[in-house]
């Protein structure tokens, strides 16, 4: 004999009869079969018990008013969306769903056909909602990473750290070990920051990028290579200018300028103070390379008034020539004073032209700068005058 076909009223009752038995046999269902599930802390655990009660209490509601589904499906994940990201990704919630309706489709198997086909239809819905959620979440969490990338590149041109600075840098994912430099340029009309990072990760780099006005400013720092077979495991690290060049066309148009590299991250406010004060002065370089290193920029820094670029005209030129020999620091003065020309300054100093140039070699030996170049010939000279300035006895007396 055919069971008798219960009423829409009936088959409420019955279904809110037993709702705790369904509760009860999914969770035992989660644990038999999920194994991430029995993996998870008692907290977590009952966090997704409580979605997934809320899922068959919503469906109940869904069965008796079908035209509230985007609501009553949403209200399963409204209750508690956060606590349930942090408990399992989009695909966990999924097989959750699976497993819910599983579970009470074999509860319900042989009852009125219009109940299986219900589940059916609401276990759709419910996939649908379960990805909204997520997608929102995820969108909230850019605009958060954003946020927080914005306030830390902030902290780094300010030079004003705080205990705080390594956890949010880590909470951004930052790839980047070691050294580190600031890339500083116009921001464009439609800044691409996918293609920035895409870029950067081709050359086994990440960065951290920062609009502050119209100023683009870009914190890079290499990262981890990825292993090639073709490739030695010590494969030479890219060079930051080379990094900077890949990453030019990101920028709008006018000067581009690249701090020197710094040994890390929490002191890369050093290389963003050189790449601002160079930014800042690089229009009066009329050949200027696009990028340009801040330390080429160190003449025209000087005159601005940056008390880095000085000290470092000083301290890195200045200073370890008037250390290594006042010979080489006495033939750089006459050289530079003669208009470059070797023969007038052998005649000066009273010895051969080869003289000269070998002395010119060895100052570029010890400093890194050719006095020969007409770029770093002006960077020399600007450290011979701010360092005789800021001699105690003024300035080097020459024969």
């Amino acid at each position: 004999m055919a069971p008798a076909v219960k009423t829409k009223e009936q088959t409420l009752a019955w279904l809110r009869a037993i709702s705790g038995e369904l509760a009860t046999a999914t969770l035992k269902r989660l644990d038999d079969t999920l194994s991430w599930y029995g993996e998870m802390p008692p907290g977590r655990r009952s966090a997704v018990g409580l979605v997934a009660q809320a899922g068959i209490t919503s469906f109940i509601h869904w069965y008796d008013d079908p035209t509230s589904t985007p609501w009553i499906a949403a209200d399963v994940f409204g209750a508690a969306p956060r606590e349930l990201l942090r408990s399992v990704s989009l695909t966990q919630t999924l097989q959750l769903i699976r497993v819910t309706v599983e579970v009470v489709e074999d509860r319900v198997k042989g009852a009125d056909e219009t109940v299986r086909e219900a589940i059916l239809l609401y276990s759709r819905e419910i996939a649908f909602a379960a990805a909204d959620v997520y997608a929102r979440a995820a969108e909230a969490r850019g605009l958060w990473d954003a946020r927080l990338e914005a306030l830390v590149v902030d902290s780094i041109l300010s030079g004003e750290y705080d205990d705080e600075l390594p956890s949010r840098i880590a909470a951004l994912g930052w790839h980047g070990h070691g050294e580190v430099s600031v890339l500083v340029g116009t921001a464009p009309k439609m800044l691409d920051v996918d293609m920035l990072r895409r870029t950067a990760r081709h050359l086994d780099a990440d960065v951290l990028i920062g609009v502050q006005g119209s100023r683009l400013v870009l914190v890079i720092g290499r990262a981890h290579p990825t292993p090639q077979d073709d490739e030695p495991a010590d494969a030479t690290l890219t060079p930051f200018l080379e990094i900077a060049s890949a990453l030019e066309p990101g920028f709008g148009d006018g000067n581009l300028v690249l701090g020197h590299q710094v040994p890390s991250l929490v002191e890369a406010s050093r290389s963003a103070k050189a790449a601002l004060a160079g930014f800042a002065v690089a229009r009066s370089w009329r050949n200027a390379p696009r990028p340009t290193l801040a330390d080429d920029l160190l003449p025209e820094r000087a005159l601005a008034g940056d008390a880095l670029a000085r000290a470092t005209l000083i301290n890195r030129i200045y200073k370890p020539l008037q250390a290594h020999s006042t010979e080489l620091l006495a033939t750089l003065w006459c050289y530079l004073d003669n208009g470059r020309s070797l023969e007038a300054t052998a005649r000066e100093l009273f010895v051969h032209p080869n003289t000269v140039r070998y002395r010119l070699k060895r100052v570029s030996e010890v400093i890194g700068w050719d006095a020969t170049g007409a770029r770093e010939s002006l960077i020399l000279q600007a450290a011979l005058i701010i360092g005789s300035i800021a001699e105690p006895d003024g300035p080097l007396r020459r024969r």
